[in-house]
């Protein structure tokens, strides 16, 4: 029997970047896999239109598609300003769709990204995914999303890749699905470029002995 798998981002694009080999991988192996999105990925930007949260929207819904990701929620907090949010707010959001799905694992941000809707995502998987008696989320692991991770304050609490999934066969997948996000990404030597992603996971992959592959950071893991 296939495991329920729940992507819980803030803004759409980070599934692809962060996980979005990995997500072709559980569909692959029978798995089903939904996602959550915290924050609309616009409004912080000046002169922000509707057309364009609808552009971004269309363009998740072709890129998830590509990935095999059975059913898209979309909360739509304001971009970059989830910290102005009370936490309980953004938690029961969260507790709604983790009571529709029941899921057994759970992808997210890793909690030190220079992004504060991505810290802020992190807590409240924490919050909503605490392990009491009778909880559905058995396994919580953290991704890396380029121009975010890498970014923050160099401390020795940030992203520690300590469990790696093995894209090689998923790479062009992922790769397809960055397409479809083509306006959010940037040229060569931006961090966030196509490009880059895809050496990111050929190092990573490469770091273990496989062409290609995705790195976390296990938060938990009860078995």
């Amino acid at each position: 029997m296939g495991k329920i798998v729940l992507v819980v981002a803030a803004h759409t694009d980070d599934e692809a970047l962060g996980c979005g080999g990995t997500i072709a991988r559980h569909v692959a192996q029978g798995d089903t896999v939904y996602a959550v999105f915290l924050a609309d990925g616009v409004t912080s930007r000046p002169d922000a239109s509707p057309e364009e949260l609808a552009e971004r929207n269309e363009a998740a819904t072709k890129a998830h598609q590509i990935l095999g990701i059975k059913k898209s929620y979309m909360v739509g907090f304001p971009d970059n300003r989830m910290d102005s949010l009370p936490l309980l707010d953004v938690v029961q959001k969260l507790e709604a769709v983790l009571a529709k799905i029941n899921p057994s694992i759970v992808y997210t941000h890793n909690h030190t990204d220079l992004n504060i809707d991505h810290r802020i995502t992190h807590q409240a998987v924490m919050t909503a995914c605490r392990p009491v008696p009778g909880a559905s989320v058995k396994e919580i692991y953290a991704f890396e999303v380029l121009s975010a991770t890498e970014w923050n304050t160099p401390t020795g609490g940030g992203f520690i890749a300590n469990l790696f999934v093995d894209i090689s066969e998923h790479l062009g997948t992922k790769s397809r699905a960055l397409e479809a996000y083509a306006f959010e990404m940037r040229k060569t030597p931006h961090s966030r470029s196509i490009e880059n992603a895809k050496r990111l996971a050929m190092f990573r992959g490469n770091c273990v002995g496989v062409e290609a592959a995705e790195a976390f950071n296990v938060v938990r893991i009860l078995t």
